[in-house]
């Protein structure tokens, strides 16, 4: 007994030693996206939470308060517009040297263009190039965030191990809540600052602080090793004698069905999330008259149930598959349109905070618990990136970005009533179920 124990101590030890260095490769391959995503999306949703409050008095003073509001939207809309240039050539360094070149490059972007931001000057101080400047940095900040999920989703996959694939890829989706919540956050602290120094100099720290964030994420990257799958694809296909000259190429030659349902599928979750973070917080401060401090408490709190919600609903779908979760959130987020404005109508802050909870823990967790396992299920290894890239920014461009700017004129066109917003949510999330019935049974793992 003894020398059985004695032999087969090493050889326990050798076969734990590759199941911890997996485990260490898993846990640094999650942090590392969702540090980056956490980066993407708190520039954005600052933006958005900026844009309603003090980008429109800075950059558009000239307009009336709604045309302020309208164009501030616009300038959000228009980073989604280069997102899936920014995409397609990410995604093209991703597949085609590796998963670590094309993330480090796209935090780098996002991260030195939100700071510059922070440092522009205003129309008062420069004139119209005030909101040329601002333009430019959301084009440059969306081309680096046209990548940043798509590529966290990729990496995220091809490490998990078999069945947890919904599970860890909801965490970078969990960690875009993270992102929303310190932009809101980060406004509720700086928001009881008298007007004069809020518009003078305070509002700049929120997008500076992102330089903290942006050092540690490019940090855990540098030290990121290649992902399993994408090593043994290059191996396969020097095997073959293949060279994988243009990914997005063959992605549309093998693949065009993929991404066109891929594109659908993200619909309603993309209307849904930008309508709770970004439209409706100017919706409640601008439209109903709610103090600031509500409005954006409110959404730190939803968020906070976003962030729980997805991992919890990621489990749920690898235990019962990613498209019924997929469609049942979808369904649930547009059978709740209207009561999720008639809540907000009431201009209480209880039944507003417990609408926008409802909205982003079961309707956003449930999509983005899904999500990340669908679309990376739909396309093969060497040109996952890309699809993941492609299906994603294409429905930023023409759904996510202008989201709160169609809102914003919905609202205006029905004299303040949310009536075709609610209507709008409904046909997007129609979209997304109709989508995910059509392709489900090819999000399948090689």
């Amino acid at each position: 007994m003894t020398e059985i124990g004695a032999a087969g101590a090493p050889a326990v030890a050798a076969a734990a030693a590759p199941d911890a260095h997996r485990a260490q490769n898993i846990r640094r391959a999650v942090t590392a996206a969702a540090i980056g995503t956490v980066i993407e999306w708190y520039d954005y949703a600052l933006y958005g939470a900026a844009s309603g409050l003090i980008i429109n008095k800075l950059f558009f003073p000239s307009l009336s308060p709604v045309n302020g509001i309208l164009a501030s939207f616009a300038t959000f809309a228009v980073g989604y517009f280069i997102r899936p240039l920014g995409g397609l050539v990410i995604s093209h360094i991703g597949d085609k040297f590796g998963r670590k070149p094309a993330l480090i490059f796209a935090v780098v972007l996002m991260g030195a263009a939100t700071v510059a931001m922070g440092l522009l000057p205003t129309y008062a101080q420069v004139g119209v190039l005030a909101p040329v400047l601002l333009v430019l940095m959301r084009m440059l900040q969306g081309f680096g965030a046209g990548a940043e999920l798509a590529g966290a989703i990729t990496l995220v996959a091809e490490y998990a191990p078999p069945g947890r694939r919904a599970y860890y890829t909801s965490i970078p989706n969990a960690a875009t809540m993270v992102g929303i919540m310190l932009a809101s956050l980060s406004f509720l602290l700086i928001s009881s600052v008298p007007e004069e120094t809020l518009l003078g100099w305070v509002w700049r720290i929120p997008f500076l602080v992102s330089a903290l964030l942006f050092v540690v994420a490019l940090y855990i990257r540098s030290r990121l090793d290649e992902t399993p799958e994408y090593v043994a694809a290059l191996a396969q296909a020097a095997r073959r004698r293949e060279e994988n000259k243009v990914p997005v190429g063959q992605l549309l030659r093998n693949s065009p069905r993929e991404v066109f349902f891929g594109f659908l599928t993200v619909t309603g979750h993309n209307a849904n999330v930008y309508i709770l973070s970004a439209f409706a917080i100017s919706y409640m401060i601008n439209t109903l008259g709610m103090s600031k401090q509500a409005g954006l408490a409110a959404s730190v709190i939803s968020a906070c149930c976003g962030i729980v919600g997805t991992p919890l609903l990621g489990v749920l779908s690898d235990r019962i598959g990613s498209a019924k979760v997929f469609v049942g959130a979808a369904i649930f987020i547009g059978l709740f349109a209207f009561p999720l404005f008639m809540l907000l109508d009431t201009k209480n802050v209880f039944l507003a905070t417990l609408a926008l909870s409802l909205g982003m823990g079961l309707g956003f967790g449930g999509t983005s618990g899904a999500q990340g396992a669908f679309l990376a299920n739909l396309f093969p290894t060497r040109y996952r990136f890309s699809g993941i890239a492609v299906a994603r920014e294409l429905n930023g461009v023409l759904v996510a970005g202008p989201t709160p700017l169609i809102a914003s004129a919905l609202v205006a066109w029905a004299d303040g009533r949310p009536t075709y917003v609610a209507l709008y949510l409904m046909v997007c999330c129609a979209l997304t179920v109709l989508a995910v019935f059509a392709i489900k049974h090819l999000s399948v793992h090689e």
